[in-house]
Parts: C-alpha cells; sequence; structure tokens
C-alpha cells in the first residue's frame, strides 16, 4: 500500500477488492424564505432521513487504485407520492352521507410495499392516498396510514405546548430571576480519572511531547510532532518532519507548557522515516515516555495519539489497531523525494498533517509506533488544500523505531538489513520479483551478497519471508527492515513454475545513500 505523509499524495497501491456500499437520493432544500441566501449555510437533510417510500439506490462500486514503477535493492532505499385525485363535488344535503367503507385488500395485494402503486395500493380501492376527499368514518384508523396522521398531530400539539411553556417561562423568568444551577466544586464532587482512563493516560503522556517547527534556509518548512526519548534531551520524530532543516536550516520544538527550545538534528533515516533532534539547554527534569512492545499488540487494542494536526498542537485522539503487518510506502511527493518503507500498525485515531512523528500509545501509555502517515481522499482541510484523516493511519512498530534511534544517536547514520536483490517496486499480489537489471545497469544480485550466496537469481519471484506473505517489492523491503543485519530468514521462492526455500543471513547497508 502507498500512502501519503504531510497531506501529498503517492501513487496507491492495490486494496482488497471494494465492498458495495448502498447509497440513497437526498432531497434538495427548500430556498431561503425573501430570495436571498443566510449567510450560514442551512445544514443538508440527512440522507437516511425518512422519505417518501421507494425502492432503495443500487450501490456504487470503490475505484481501484494504480500502481507505482520498479526500483532499488530490497532492503534499500530506492420520490414523490402520487398527486390528489380530483374528486366530485361534495353532496349538499345534511348530514352528509357516509362514506363508503371499501373492504380491507381490494385492488391491492396485501403484500405490496407501502406506498406502492396508484394512489398508495394496499389500503383499499378508491381508499388509497390518491382518492377523492371522503369526510372519515368515526371509527379507528387502521394502518400506516393512521399512523403518520397521529404522528403529525402530536407533533403539532407538543408545538403549541411548548410555545406556550417558553412563554409563561419567559414571562416568570422576569421576576424570579435566574434558574441555572452550578455543580459543586467541592472535592468530594471532584471528577476522579482512575489510572488507565484517556483522560489519565494524556495528563501522563501530554507533558513529553512536543511541536516541532522546521524551517528551511529559504524559509519554507512545517510543523510536525516528537516526543522524549531520553533524559539527555533527545526528541524522536519523523525524518520526513525534520527534512527541511537538515541543510542548515531553523529546528525549534516546544512543549505544552508553552517552553520552546532550539533544537538539532542529530541524526535522520529517510528509508525508515525516523529522526532524532536534540534539545538545545534542555531541561533537567525531562521525563522519556515508556516503550511499549509492538510485536505484542494486538488487532483491536485501544489506542490513543498525540500531535499537532494542521498545527493544532497538544491534541488527543483515540481509536484500536485495526491491523498489523500492514505494508506501506509513503512519500512527501516531490520530485526529489525517495519513499519510506514500513510494516506499519493501522489504526483508526485520528491522524492529520502534522501528527506525524507523534507517539501513538497504548491503553497504558505506552509508546506503541511513531504516527507517520495517513490514507486520504485528498479533499481537503481548513482551506489548506491538504489531505485528512479518513480513519486509515499508519505508524512505524516502536521495536523497529526504538532500534534505528538507538544507531542514530551513536553514529549519526542509519544501518538498513538487506538481502543485496534488486526487485520489482510494481504493485503486484504474485511477490517480489528480482530484476533482469539492478538500478544504474549494475547487476540485479550483489556478487558475493546474501542473495547471491543463497543461490538467488534475476527473474525469481519473492513470495514469502519466513511466515509473512510477500506480494510486492515494497511489501518485501519493508518486511526485510523489520530485521537487523545479521538476521537469519527462509526465504521462499518460485523459479520457471517450481517453489523453492532457502536460508539466508541479512546484511547491512550504512546510511541513506
Amino acid at each position: 500500500m502507498s500512502t501519503e505523509n504531510e497531506g501529498n499524495a503517492v501513487p496507491p497501491a492495490p486494496s482488497a477488492p471494494p465492498v458495495p456500499v448502498a447509497s440513497s437520493d437526498s432531497s434538495p432544500q427548500d430556498p431561503a424564505p425573501g430570495g436571498s441566501a443566510p449567510t450560514t449555510p442551512l445544514p443538508q437533510v440527512p440522507q437516511d432521513a425518512p422519505a417518501t417510500p421507494g425502492t432503495p439506490a443500487a450501490p456504487e462500486p470503490a475505484s481501484a487504485p494504480a500502481a507505482p514503477g520498479h526500483g532499488p535493492m530490497a532492503g534499500e532505499a530506492g420520490p414523490s407520492g402520487p398527486p390528489h385525485a380530483a374528486g366530485p363535488a361534495p353532496d349538499g344535503s345534511w348530514p352528509p352521507p357516509p362514506p363508503p367503507t371499501p373492504a380491507y385488500g381490494d385492488g391491492a395485494s396485501h403484500g405490496a410495499p407501502y406506498g406502492a402503486g396508484a394512489g398508495g395500493a394496499g389500503f383499499g380501492a378508491g381508499g388509497g392516498w390518491g382518492a377523492s376527499y371522503q369526510q372519515p368514518a368515526p371509527k379507528p384508523r387502521n394502518g400506516r396510514g393512521g399512523l403518520i396522521a397521529g404522528v403529525l398531530v402530536a407533533a403539532l400539539i407538543a408545538g403549541g405546548l411548548g410555545g406556550g411553556l417558553g412563554y409563561t417561562l419567559a414571562k416568570d423568568s422576569d421576576s424570579r430571576g435566574s434558574t441555572t444551577v452550578s455543580a459543586s466544586d467541592s472535592g468530594a464532587a471532584q471528577v476522579k480519572r482512575a489510572p488507565g482512563t484517556i483522560a489519565s493516560v494524556a495528563a501522563k503522556a501530554l507533558p513529553s511531547t512536543v511541536t516541532i517547527e522546521a524551517e528551511s534556509n529559504n524559509g519554507e518548512g512545517g510543523t510536525g510532532t516528537g516526543f522524549v526519548f531520553d533524559t539527555q534531551g533527545h526528541i524522536v520524530t519523523n525524518n520526513h518532519v525534520v527534512a527541511d532543516a537538515v541543510n542548515g536550516g531553523k529546528l525549534t520544538a516546544t512543549f505544552p507548557n508553552g517552553k520552546k527550545y532550539d533544537a538539532e538534528i542529530v541524526g535522520h533515516a529517510q528509508g525508515y522515516d525516523v529522526a532524532v533532534i536534540k534539545l538545545k539547554n534542555a531541561p533537567s527534569d525531562l521525563k522519556p515516555l515508556p516503550l511499549g512492545n509492538s510485536d505484542k499488540v494486538a488487532v483491536g487494542d485501544e489506542t490513543i495519539a498525540i500531535g499537532a494536526p494542521f498545527g493544532l498542537s497538544n491534541t488527543v485522539t483515540t481509536g484500536i489497531i485495526s491491523a498489523k503487518n500492514r505494508p506501506v510506502a509513503s512519500s512527501d511527493g516531490s520530485a526529489t523525494s525517495k519513499a519510506s518503507y514500513m510494516s506499519a500498525l493501522q489504526t483508526d485515531a485520528s491522524i492529520n498533517p502534522g501528527n506525524s512523528g507523534g507517539p501513538l500509545l497504548d491503553a497504558t501509555g505506552a509508546v506503541i509506533g511513531i504516527n507517520s502517515a495517513i490514507q486520504s481522499t485528498s479533499n481537503g482541510g481548513f482551506g489548506s488544500g491538504q489531505s485528512g484523516s479518513i480513519g486509515l493511519g499508519f505508524a512505524i512498530p516502536i521495536n523497529q523505531a526504538k532500534y534505528v534511534a538507538q544507531q542514530l544517536i551513536k553514529t549519526g547514520k542509519p544501518v538498513y538489513a538487506k538481502i543485496g536483490a534488486s526487485v520489482s517496486l510494481e504493485n503486484t499480489t504474485a511477490g517480489a520479483k528480482i530484476t533482469e537489471q539492478g538500478a544504474g545497469g549494475a547487476s540485479a544480485i550483489e556478487p558475493g551478497g546474501p542473495a547471491d550466496k543463497a543461490g538467488l537469481k534475476p527473474g525469481d519471484v519473492i513470495t514469502k519471508l519466513d511466515d509473512m506473505v510477500i506480494d510486492s517489492g515494497p511489501t518485501l523491503i519493508g518486511e526485510i527492515w523489520t530485521h537487523k543485519p545479521g538476521d537469519k530468514v527462509t526465504i521462499t521462492y518460485k523459479r520457471g513454475g517450481q517453489e523453492h526455500t532457502v536460508d539466508l543471513t541479512l546484511g547491512s547497508r550504512n546510511g541513506d545513500n
């Protein structure tokens, strides 16, 4: 799956077959009285509001996204009702003759849908909604028509009663004063927020999150989020949050209490989309957020996201883990941008541009991921033209991010695991195909590398890494990068229609170049 970060689109990957969703027609609104529209638009009538019965609309299928090209070494960055019928003139004699009493069901089927047929068939011949006016017989009404009439009458009575009461209360209030009641603010009446509640978790985590502002030398930049990693002043965030400040730009981090600190980049990993910055003159009372175990996360677990969506700092949203091991390739959409790959935690907690780099917490307040990317309909937000959340957010698992952050703090450069083979980045369901030629005309199989030693050849299609199904090149890269150099893995591949399995030891590559 391809996604976007900070609201910039990249080519999406194929998804599961769309599920048809029933839709309904909406009714146009009547114009405002007096011929002029009000300043504030009136809310639209909900599409699922009761309307004149009819046939439901057919579902519309979703469209399938397109796919990107091919690229680097695996493990490397590279209705309305019927009209009223005219009836005969009413009899002028008094008392008027009694109305005819049609037999129930005459002229209509009992099974006809409500409102179906001319004159609302189903209420008897001549007794439908399109029949001429007849004085009602003094007997109880049968069927849904009577129910609707009763509801309308009740509504009118309630409206009149409410109006009268409103006038009386307004008049009485002139002499009796306000009748509002304030809640007691005594200690015994204060709300107690037990440990483990969202409010409690947020109260503990917010002081250890920061809003990051990155600005390049030409004044361009953006806003993101980060969180305290250790007591030395290291802050973990996304690479794309600080990218504008990499070459001599300006970087600041602001805490919820308003204190702002200048910061510098310690190291950044474009492929992992992880970066570490350090506060200048860091305070001595920093409290790092506890790190959880993303391998133990289960689908359905509660999640809490903290960030600065659209610049709204210190925003807390909640959701669940929607999926695990979701292959994601994300990019900022620029011409020079290289994709980042992850085997992501998917969450429906609301994540928007500005949430990037912020912590994704579990119900205990431990960090289980770094919010990094969203899938969006690109319908804008706050007039900025940026994409907004549709409940598909992706976070880098903290177990991977922790390893990367530690490497950046130690050496300033990332270390990537690799198999030493160039694979196609076309999104397919067949697997990751080793290309015939590598980038820049190089060999598709690195001489002496892990793939070469394992006997892999150009044209082989890798379908599994250990027990993880591989459906494309990006999926393979993201899965390799969940491992460390030196890890032993089992590769399942197809060659000439035959399936083979081989073990190999992952190699390493330092830096993003």
